[in-house]
């Protein structure tokens, strides 16, 4: 069982039945002090090094079909100013909304290339978490500006921009997914010309 736990930063319970192992296993080792429970279902070595987007594996673990977004996905791409209070996921809009009460979630709905467009997979605490790219996160941000603000979005093109963490090609063909060309056009119109 802590091999697996030192292999795996976060361990569901699932994982660990599906390893051969009784789930009551890992009730003993919580009344050890063993491992931890992080939150239902999810649990660690006590003396795991925490990174900075841990919240992010926690909810991608437990949410499987979640693609990090908007707010938070700018915060792990280091674009913008924003720090999220919630981590923010798309889900697809017949998923039931996760009952996540630690961290805080907030959920968009998208459907389609809407969803499936920009997501690059990245190892965070040695669990897969999906997180859309800086080129689809800022078409995002445009698209849902009713909820996170223009601001951001305009923010998040300008410092996207300058770090050259995109080409205009790839913000152009996420824009065009996210229906959001006309919107952004004139906003990429004075950063690229």
């Amino acid at each position: 069982m802590l091999d697996l736990a030192r292999r795996r930063s976060l361990l569901r319970a699932r994982d660990v039945v599906g390893e051969g192992i009784p789930s009551m296993v890992l009730s003993r080792m919580v009344r050890s002090a063993k491992l931890e429970r992080v939150s239902h279902g999810v649990y660690a070595l006590p003396d795991r090094d925490i990174t900075e987007h841990a919240s992010l594996a926690e909810v991608c673990i437990r949410v499987p079909q979640a693609v990090v977004c908007l707010v938070s996905a700018l915060r792990f791409h280091e674009i913008g100013s924003q720090q999220p209070f919630e981590v923010w996921i798309a889900l697809p809009p017949n998923a039931p909304a996760p009952r996540i009460w630690t961290p805080g979630v907030r959920v968009t709905r998208m459907s389609g290339d809407a969803l499936t467009e920009g997501v690059v997979e990245h190892d965070i605490d040695g669990v897969p978490v999906p997180v859309f790219s800086v080129a689809k996160t800022i078409a995002d941000c445009f698209k849902f500006r009713s909820k996170v603000g223009i601001d951001v979005g305009i923010e998040a093109l300008r410092d996207g921009w300058l770090q050259k963490a995109f080409t205009a090609d790839d913000l152009w063909r996420c824009a065009l997914v996210d229906r959001v060309s006309n919107v952004m056009h004139p906003y990429m119109e004075s950063l690229i010309v």
